[in-house]
């Protein structure tokens, strides 16, 4: 297997240079860019499945954090579109706890059996117990109402971040529709690295885009900000605690 990269911009995987590189498979993270947080756009995805018809090619969609949208209806899923083509995966490691190893593959019928096989072969079959409490919760309802409160939950951390980075650093990020992150530029010319190692000593963790990249050289710096796991006054403190750095 080859990995092939394919760049992203405003508006999504850039399926035009997709189409110049030989991959008949694609990794997507359509509706919440990983780390981006920018959504594919309608036309590019119109494109993308135009690629997979084209080249008998298959879309993988990771499905990862579309149950936490918070400004905007949801986004559809890409296998809607084209059953064919188009595998979704999904796990409820977010939406519950990542403790909790249950997942799903929704995938084109001819995969089905291909997939079940290797699934058993991998780890002989997830936790019944596991399936059939998680089953419970979602025909109870119950799974429903968790994700309503906890979507107020990280809206709101997410309020606190973004006020404190504007107040503190006077940075506007960006990728918030959804999701558990943030992403914030840099200056041009700041040293990401060193951002990540001077924020660690005052016991702040952040990553770098580059940490994402295949080829950092000569690209923008910026910072992914996570505040999925941390309450609205520890997101406060820490990027105060920061805000020198990011100026």
């Amino acid at each position: 297997m080859q990995v092939v990269p394919v760049p992203v911009d405003s508006r999504g995987l850039v399926v035009e240079i997709l189409n110049e590189t030989t991959a008949s498979v694609v990794i997507v993270t359509a509706a919440h860019q990983t780390p981006t947080g920018v959504v594919l756009a309608p036309e590019r995805r119109h494109a993308l499945l135009g690629w997979a018809k084209e080249r008998d090619g298959i879309v993988i969609e990771d499905d990862y954090d579309s149950e936490f949208r918070y400004d905007r209806q949801p986004i559809g899923a890409l296998q809607g579109l084209s059953d064919r083509h188009v595998v979704t995966i999904g796990s409820v490691s977010k939406s519950l706890a990542p403790a909790l190893r249950l997942g799903w593959v929704i995938a084109p019928t001819a995969l089905v059996s291909e997939i079940a096989d290797e699934k058993w072969r991998t780890d002989r079959g997830s936790p019944a117990f596991d399936q059939l409490l998680l089953a419970k919760l979602m025909e109870s309802g119950r799974f429903d109402r968790h994700l309503r409160r906890m979507r107020v939950l990280y809206a709101a951390r997410r309020n606190a971040l973004v006020e404190a980075l504007q107040l503190g650093a006077r940075i506007q990020p960006t990728g918030l529709a959804a999701g558990f992150h943030a992403v914030a530029a840099l200056p041009p010319g700041a040293d990401e690295e060193h951002i990540i190692k001077e924020a660690r000593r005052r016991s702040v963790g952040l990553q770098g885009l580059g940490h994402y990249r295949v080829q950092s050289a000569g690209a923008a710096p910026g910072i992914v900000f996570g505040f999925g796991d941390l309450n609205e006054d520890a997101i406060r403190r820490g990027i105060f605690a920061i805000s020198d750095l990011l100026c």
